[in-house]
């Protein structure tokens, strides 16, 4: 303790020679007040060029305040996959695909939430084994699927199944969105 503050007192004391050169090189590197107010200026209308540029088009609430799920849109379908929380597989992660499209991956204890139009839908995930799941779906629904895992020869499997909303809601709690 008492060398720890012999070396603070030493460190302060070799700084306060050296305030007054901070001070001028402070000095010499502030621009006029004109000069200031116009550099603000530019960098608060880039500012607002950026934001406009880097905010997103208006996506559907997907949570609600209290945690649950929002309704779906009135023109898609929605689609919660889940995975619940275990230790058995809770190393292993799965991308869920439709297509060659990646919609998101399912890893213990997370979930996530994907728009789709109506109409069927083929849902694919793999790792040593290939699972697909057809669902036919309607605008203004939401489906739950729950994703799984299951001992594999040299990778787990996983799997997707159709679930429903009180499944999802026992679990809620324990469960993180993914974006």
């Amino acid at each position: 303790m008492q060398v720890r503050l012999c070396t603070l007192t030493l460190s302060a004391a070799l700084l306060i020679p050296f305030s007054g050169a901070a001070q001028q090189v402070e000095e010499a590197l502030t621009p006029p007040p004109a000069a200031a107010a116009a550099d603000t200026q530019a960098g608060n209308e880039a500012a607002e060029v950026n934001a406009a540029a880097s905010t997103p088009a208006a996506a559907p609430e997907t949570v609600t305040s209290n945690g649950r799920i929002a309704p779906a849109p009135a023109d898609k379908a929605q689609i919660v996959f889940f995975r619940p929380s275990k230790f058995a597989g809770g190393a292993i992660g799965f991308k869920v695909r439709e297509g060659e499209q990646e919609l998101g991956k399912l890893r213990s204890g997370n979930y996530f939430i994907h728009f789709a139009e109506p109409g069927t839908h083929h849902y694919t995930v793999h790792s040593e084994a290939k699972d697909v799941l057809t669902m036919e779906v309607e605008e203004g629904e939401t489906y739950f699927v729950q994703g799984t895992i299951t001992m594999g020869v040299l990778a787990g499997r996983p799997n997707l199944s159709p679930s429903d909303e009180a499944t999802f809601n026992g679990m809620a709690d324990k469960l993180k969105l993914r974006e």
